[in-house]
């Protein structure tokens, strides 16, 4: 729980303050006493009794009540300081900078766990330990630099890195990126990056509060609530991106299905981010200008205007906007004429629309004129403009304001001459506006907001689904892969299409069942994991002899208990698989089946539960998709019968939570339906 404390409080102690300011205590009191804090300011310091003009205290026992306490002293003395604070001068905030704690060691661990208690116990917030503090317009408790000039319509910043915060600052400020809040949240030992996000969310006020979050996350303890707050405040309104750093792994993982060596932790967040309509990002750099792009006019649409006076940035930023899914059109017809004859011999208007760099602040405003007014399959466009350093440009970058206010369309300013018109570019940004220096950068950020959707609908029909068939199925199953027979009452019961099949475990029942399925037939070993790899796969039998040949062979291969018979079917190879990745949940996994499953690994993912809309943007985003569609005379697959399949699985899933792992590998598809032919399913309690 964030308290009113520490969001706003009327008084404030720095424990450790110091004057000597390269101190994180001194630096933080003077940054305190430099924002302005217009409450209560105390410090505790045990030599001093005067600090930067502030009344200090040598022991906090001696201290008036106070709302927020922000310490800056060893860890060891820590605990009895926030004991004395908590219970006896009502303190319900605390700012934790100090290192030592569980990043360090498990002393440090049981350190901070006897804080954390202690503060629970008094219902108050934490933020820390191990962080560089918090930068609000109430109190600028932070003992780092920047400190930007704080901007309502800004954005609102949490980290779980206090230098990364510091260096994201560094690197988006002198583009003209601004920030409302700061929050550095160190080893998040109470309140982390979910539990900010989730009081913004509860407390967002859309006429005053920023419509922009950006995170950085190192560990993603919580991913519900980051789900739920996250989608909550983007369906209000806002934009999020943010970065998970530690996205690697050191290598393959072991996994006894084709979804557990698929489904990464790295996937789960990418699914997690993907369902709220969060826009991920990997670097400083890439947050910052994704973020930039937010702080402008929202685009609607895919299509982008180039705008420029240099050909070579204008070439990059076509391959990055075109590499990223966008479109940069053919400008032509009698507007792009009348266009090309106010401009100078030489010209080009086909888009992009490049205006020599003897191109003037009047031809811009002509372009952009229009290109927001004649030329309606453009969305939104970007200008290029730099200089040699010849003339000045303030005049250019003026009328490129005033065009950016004028216009319904996005214009997206890049001005790469950060030394040669530095004080062009500074004029710009004095009046709000933020640059991009670099038009790849700017073209990638552009096609990843594009590319990330809105969350789903907050609420969608489930299929119908026999609920007390699946419970009691898996009831009655122990941990670990389940029998076939009890796959085939699973997938009815979930109304999952399935091959009619037999398992057998000996020669009369493989003759009984193969006169009840009929010919051709497929038979397969139950036990092995990799069945074609042991020869525990045979194709069209078509005799009763085959029948009782292939079961006296494959009955032998090792670790074989018995033979799945089924029909022999035809169709495109597909796959859908399930795998339950911690605290994130269930995701569901589907693409391309058999062999290729494990060769071009082309599959996509989603968190449960899955609405067939959620479904269809699974499918369609596979790079086989065309495939799927039907290519060189091939006839596509039904994909509302693939599509019902993962949405059936996803509620599957919901009922049925002990599931740790499912294969339907493989899935055959063709124009009339999709069948799962194969299928793996292990339950783990646990």
């Amino acid at each position: 729980m964030i308290t009113n404390q520490l969001t706003h409080p009327k008084s404030i102690v720095v424990v450790g303050g110091s004057n000597d300011i390269s101190k994180p205590g001194g630096k933080i009191l003077k940054n305190i006493i430099d924002g302005n804090f217009d409450g209560n300011l105390y410090v505790v310091n045990l030599k001093e009794s005067l600090v930067q003009g502030i009344e200090s205290f040598k022991n906090p026992n001696d201290l008036p009540q106070v709302d927020l306490a922000v310490i800056a002293i060893a860890a060891k003395y820590i605990p009895e300081t926030v004991e004395i604070l908590a219970e006896q001068k009502n303190t319900k905030a605390f700012i934790i900078l100090s290192a030592g704690f569980s990043e360090e060691s498990h002393d440090g661990k049981m350190l901070e766990d006897q804080i954390v208690k202690t503060i629970n116990a008094n219902g108050g917030s934490l933020i820390g330990p191990n962080c560089v503090g918090i930068l609000t317009p109430q109190h600028h408790s932070i003992f780092t630099y920047p400190i930007p000039k704080l901007n309502p319509k800004g954005c609102d910043f949490i980290s779980g890195s206090g230098a990364t915060a510091c260096f994201i600052m560094e690197a988006g400020i002198p583009k003209g990126l601004s920030f409302a809040n700061v929050f550095s949240v160190g080893n998040s030992a109470q309140l982390g990056v979910e539990e900010i996000l989730q009081h913004m969310d509860e407390n967002f006020d859309p006429e005053n509060d920023s419509k922009v979050k950006l995170l950085y996350i190192e560990n993603i303890s919580k991913p519900q609530l980051l789900l739920k707050h996250a989608t909550s405040l983007i369906r209000k309104g806002c934009r999020i991106a943010a970065i998970k750093a530690g996205s690697s792994e050191a290598g393959s993982r072991a996994a006894s299905s084709h979804t557990g060596a698929l489904a990464s932790p790295d996937v789960a967040v990418d699914t997690l981010f993907r369902k709220a309509g969060i826009v991920r990002c990997y670097g400083r750099e890439d947050l910052i200008a994704v973020a930039s792009v937010f702080m402008h006019p929202e685009l609607n649409g895919k299509r982008i205007a180039i705008i420029t006076h240099a050909g070579g940035p204008a070439v990059m930023l076509t391959d990055a906007l075109s590499n990223g899914g966008m479109e940069v059109p053919h400008i032509e017809g009698d507007a792009a004429d009348i266009l090309k004859s106010k401009l100078y011999p030489g010209s080009s208007v086909a888009n992009p629309v490049d205006f020599l760099a003897t191109g003037t602040a009047e031809q811009l405003g002509l372009i952009i004129d229009a290109v927001e007014n004649d030329f309606d399959h453009i969305d939104a466009m970007v200008v290029i403009f730099g200089t040699p350093g010849l003339a000045e440009i303030f005049d250019v970058y003026a009328l490129l304001d005033q065009k950016m206010t004028a216009c319904k369309k996005p214009v997206f300013p890049v001005l790469p001459s950060v030394m040669t018109a530095a004080k062009e570019i500074d004029f710009f940004l004095s009046k709000g506006r933020i640059n991009f220096p670099d038009e790849v950068v700017l073209g990638n950020a552009i096609a990843r907001v594009a590319n990330t959707a809105q969350p789903d609908e907050e609420t969608f029909n489930r299929p119908i689904i026999d609920k007390i068939t699946i419970r009691s199925v898996i009831d009655s199953c122990e941990d670990g892969y389940i029998a076939p027979v009890k796959i085939q009452q699973l997938l009815d019961a979930a109304g999952i299409n399935r091959a009619k099949e037999a398992v057998v475990s000996n020669v009369e029942d493989a003759i009984h069942a193969a006169e009840n399925i009929g010919f051709p037939m497929v038979m397969k070993v139950v036990g092995p994991v990799h069945k074609s790899d042991v020869g525990g796969v045979v194709l069209n039998v078509k005799t009763m002899e085959s029948v009782t040949k292939e079961f006296d062979r494959m009955i032998q291969i090792k670790d074989t208990t018995a033979i799945l018979m089924q029909p022999m079917l035809s169709g495109m190879e597909l796959f859908a698989g399930a795998k339950k990745e911690g605290d994130f949940g269930h995701m569901v996994l589907c693409g391309m089946g058999g062999i290729f499953i494990e060769v071009l690994k082309d599959v996509s993912a989603a968190l449960v539960p899955i609405s067939t809309k959620e479904a269809a943007h699974m499918i369609k985003s596979l790079k086989s998709y065309k495939i799927l569609e039907g290519v060189r005379g091939q006839k596509p697959i039904n994909e509302n019968a693939f599509n019902d399949i993962i949405v059936r699985l996803s509620a599957l899933l919901e009922v049925a939570p002990e599931i740790a792992e499912l294969d339907l590998n493989p899935l055959l598809g063709n124009e009339k339906h999709v069948i799962a032919v194969d299928a793996r399913v292990r339950i783990e309690r646990n």
